[in-house]
């Protein structure tokens, strides 16, 4: 009997050439690094090096992370990846009374430049390459990440790194907005216009679908809205006024990694192979580079268990290994004991290391695109591959990503899945290990991570010790320029480096765009 795949779709028990028939290998797979990208967008893969082993932190005080950042840097990590707490992430400053109780929970705290040169402390950023996962404020993350870079004497052109900056997936899955869909958009082609120009070698988005998994998203509807947002992306660049070459080689893509590994391998086959033809049938690119879909993947946080947590690390394996097999340019493990709290240093080193084993310890680097020509994996890309299509047509039939968002008919899809998993979890059709399995009778005492309970009046005296000491006329000029760009149609992010280089909090700075802007409300109209 035939089971279904996690998009819905028929797995067979057995695969031969007739699932392949009328199948052309020149078109469907070429070589790696070559159109269509389906075996990997370089041709040498992990041969030549292994991914970026980018370990995902941030909790508490920015001299907390700095501490975990040097410890991950010393135990191998090769890219950082800032987690920040959900004020900073709604442009709230740490003392705002909707930040009380959230102060530094979920990830670190950054209220000002002051923040952002403690969090990089001794980390030469001309080394490392640093992601930053922030969406409606990301550009003054970015503008205060380029601010310490100057301080220590490195040049915006020498920046490596990502600002996640994907605000159209907030209003589908995560909800971490500010400003209404059409401003947000403006604001991101103020990111893109302003690194052409200044941070040439930092890649402007990350277009998420790793949200609308965790919000129960399909593999086939993670890459189809993931990939429509990141449509509704180049037009907006290109209704600025750029050319499509000279933003799209720094687009890059974000997307889960689940236990379901042959699906998961061939989800990432299908989005590069259509995001490559999109690039250059829609929009005509010509640089290679344009048409090639990099991306950051993440292990599943939501299959993580709280039961019997140790049984993590093998989740996280496969996981990884379903990342690996796929062809991701950079990769985060989740630690075993996130389902109960913020990981502890043992957790997060043994997520660092499962990545080191695959890489140093098995031969899935010997060899580019190891599943390439499997009946298996070849005919359930081309099914996941017109699955995605099919929900891409849909929200262009309803006028592209914002208004199909407008309408909330991603939200609506996805939750919709969403509630297939949970009854289908609920039932025991869907065995999760440890949950409706295979149980303990009593769990085992595991001690996690605890935040001290001091982080937010610590970070409330800093900013009161921030305001006294600054230049008030100096930050009121600056936040005028900025709500005077902001007004208008200059870039913004010129005003606002000037406004963070005078000491403005990130609630201020956001605080200007809310009073021109507007706040977004959602809508379940659909």
């Amino acid at each position: 009997m035939a089971r279904e795949s996690e998009s819905g779709l028929p797995v067979e028990p057995v695969y031969g050439p007739a699932d392949l028939t009328g199948w052309d290998p020149d078109r469907k797979l070429g070589e790696p690094g070559a159109y269509p990208f389906t075996r990997g967008v370089y041709p040498t893969m992990y041969t030549g090096r292994p991914w970026t082993m980018r370990q995902y932190a941030g909790f508490g005080t920015a001299a907390e992370s700095n501490a975990r950042y040097r410890q991950l840097i010393a135990h191998g990590t090769t890219g950082l990846s800032v987690a920040f707490d959900l004020p900073t992430q709604m442009g709230h400053d740490s003392d705002a009374p909707l930040a009380h109780g959230e102060v530094g929970r979920v990830g670190v705290a950054v209220d000002s430049v002051e923040d952002m040169r403690m969090l990089f402390d001794g980390i030469p950023l001309d080394q490392v390459s640093t992601s930053m996962t922030i969406n409606a404020p990301a550009a003054l993350l970015l503008l205060l990440y380029e601010l310490v870079a100057e301080e220590q004497g490195v040049p915006a052109h020498r920046l490596t790194g990502t600002v996640q900056n994907d605000v159209l997936k907030e209003y589908i899955a995560r909800g971490t907005y500010i400003f209404p869909p059409r401003p947000s958009l403006r604001l991101t082609a103020d990111v893109f216009r302003y690194c052409a120009a200044v941070m040439p070698r930092w890649n402007t988005i990350s277009i998420s679908g790793y949200h609308m998994a965790e919000a129960g998203a399909s593999p086939a509807q993670e890459i189809a809205f993931t990939l429509a947002d990141g449509i509704e992306y180049v037009r907006t660049a290109l209704a600025a006024g750029m050319d499509v070459d000279d933003f799209a080689p720094r687009l890059s893509f974000f997307f889960v990694a689940r236990t379901t590994l042959l699906e998961e391998v061939a989800k990432f086959r299908a989005a590069r192979r259509i995001w490559a033809r999109v690039m250059r049938e829609e929009f005509g690119a010509r640089d290679p580079r344009s048409l090639m879909l990099r991306f950051h993947t993440q292990t599943a946080g939501v299959q993580l268990t709280a039961q019997q947590p140790e049984v993590n690390l093998v989740r996280v394996t496969v996981q990884a290994l379903a990342a690996v097999l796929g062809g991701t340019q950079s990769l985060h493990t989740n630690s075993f004991d996130e389902a109960i709290a913020l990981p502890t240093e043992k957790s997060a080193r043994l997520a660092l290391r499962t990545q080191q084993v695959l890489a140093h310890e098995t031969d899935v680097t010997a060899t580019v695109d190891p599943f390439a020509g499997s009946y298996a994996v070849e005919r359930m890309t081309d099914d996941v591959e017109e699955a995605a299509v099919g929900l891409m047509r849909r929200v262009e039939e309803l006028g592209g990503a914002v208004a199909a968002i407008e309408r909330g008919f991603q939200k609506s899809e996805i939750e919709r899945n969403a509630y297939r998993i949970a009854t289908e979890t609920d039932s025991g059709e869907r065995v999760v290990v440890g949950v409706n399995r295979f149980r303990l009778d009593e769990e085992e005492p595991y001690e996690p991570l605890r935040m001290d309970p001091a982080v937010e009046a610590r970070q409330t005296e800093r900013l009161a010790r921030l305001r006294a000491g600054r230049d008030q006329g100096a930050v009121r000029a600056a936040l005028d320029a900025l709500r005077g760009a902001a007004e208008g149609e200059d870039n913004v992010l010129y005003p606002m480096k000037e406004a963070l280089r005078a000491r403005a909090t990130v609630g201020e700075v956001c605080g200007v765009l809310r009073q021109v802007w507007g706040s977004y409300v959602p809508t379940d109209a659909f």
